[in-house]
This record gives structure tokens, sequence and C-alpha cells, in this order.
């Protein structure tokens, strides 16, 4: 089915949602999360996905639960204090290469009655993907070649996810070039639009376009490091 938006009442439907966050009232209204959510995300992951090839023709993406998709229920078990069982806020990641499906270098985006948030990267690395990022910009060229893509981006009106640490790791010192790149705990970009947009099919995708086609440079880079990354 083609894309043409996401229905007026996607958003009123998430907001509803936050204000009835239990899954009898859910199941009372299975039939509206997929007409307004499920069916239309599946068209756009299709279509979406379709235009990702041309800036990266090994990009993955399959419109289904667990692949391009995320599950509506929330594990409860891993959220700490906030025991909600559903998410207010939908998921789509269009991914490149192998291994776990948030590991893998991506173009992502949420969106939520707040916020249509777009990113690029990987947000938060585990082990083997922080050790493979700490030697890939311990290669001085390298971590200079970043942090001024980093700056070109920001101009452009983009931002990086912020640091997760406050020391420097072993082998990286305030007086090397760009150190401040080993504080990272992700390498990853990100924009933040006006939610409303989902509603326009041709202008998300175009505005998508434009916005991803900007963060490839990025998402190569954190593929390459991906594919050093030696698992436990």
């Amino acid at each position: 089915m083609e894309f043409s938006g996401f229905s007026k009442k996607t958003l009123p439907f998430l907001e509803a949602i936050r204000k009835n966050n239990n899954k009898e009232w859910f199941e009372a209204h299975r039939s509206e999360y997929e007409e307004y959510i499920l069916n239309p995300s599946r068209s756009f992951v299709q279509e979406m996905g379709e235009h990702l090839m041309a800036l990266e023709p090994a990009i993955d993406f399959e419109p289904k639960i667990n692949k391009s998709l995320f599950r509506i229920y929330r594990d409860t078990r891993r959220m700490g204090a906030n025991k909600a069982p559903l998410k207010s806020r939908i998921g789509i990641i269009f991914t490149q290469g192998s291994g776990s499906r948030l590991q893998r270098s991506s173009f992502y985006l949420h969106f939520s009655p707040d916020e249509l948030f777009v990113s690029a990267g990987v947000r938060w690395f585990e082990k083997p993907m922080l050790e493979a990022y700490r030697g890939y910009i311990k290669d001085e060229r390298r971590r200079v070649e970043l942090d001024n893509l980093l700056d070109a981006l920001e101009t452009k009106g983009y931002k990086t996810i912020e640091k997760g640490y406050k020391k420097y790791p072993r082998g990286f010192s305030t007086d090397m070039p760009s150190a401040h790149l080993s504080l990272y705990k992700g390498m990853a970009v990100y924009k933040i639009l006006e939610p409303s947009l989902i509603e326009d099919g041709e202008k998300l995708i175009d505005t998508l376009y434009k916005i991803y086609e900007d963060m490839l440079p990025l998402q190569k880079i954190v593929y390459e490091i991906s594919l050093r990354a030696k698992e436990d």
C-alpha cells in the first residue's frame, strides 16, 4: 500500500495511550492502533526504505515488528521504576550490518505528541562497539575528521548526542586533538521536528531523505566502526 502519511488521529491516539496506559484499554482499542499506527508504519517503512537505498544500497529494512518496527509494549522488566506497559512514542529503524539491531549503524526516528526525532548512528554503545569506537578514534586523522564532520553537521542545524563520560579513558588525554570524542558512550546526530509532519506523506519522505542525506557520512563511519566490533 502506498504511503500517504499518518492519520490526523495518530498523535491524539498516542496521547490517549498516555492517559490510559494499561493493557485492558489497549486491547479494547487495538483496531485503532492498527489503523492509525501499525498499518501506516508498515507502508512508511517500505517507501522510506526504498528511498534510502539510493543513499546506501546495503540498508536493511523490513516492515515487521522486531525488524524495522518496535513493539508497542514496553519491556517493563528493564525500565526501572516506570512500569507503564505501553509506549506512547513510535520508533522506526533502518539498519546496516549485522548483530544486535540497536548496535548496527542506523537511520532512526520516533514520533510522539511532543516531537518527531530523527537521527543516524548508534545512540548507546555496548562494550564491543564502545571498544571498536575507541580503537577507531585512537588514530588522530580519523578522530579529527570525525570532529570536523560533527562541527559541519552542527552548522547545518543538527545536534550531537550528549557525552556519557567525564573522565578520559585509557589512551586519551586533553593534549590530544579532538580527544573529547573519547567521552562519548555512543555516536549519533539528531534533529527534532514538529510531530504533525507525519501527517503529510510526501513532505515527510522528502524532509527525512534530505536529513538522512546530510547524516550519511556519519552513518558510514559508525558502520565502519561496527565492522571492527568483536562480540563478547
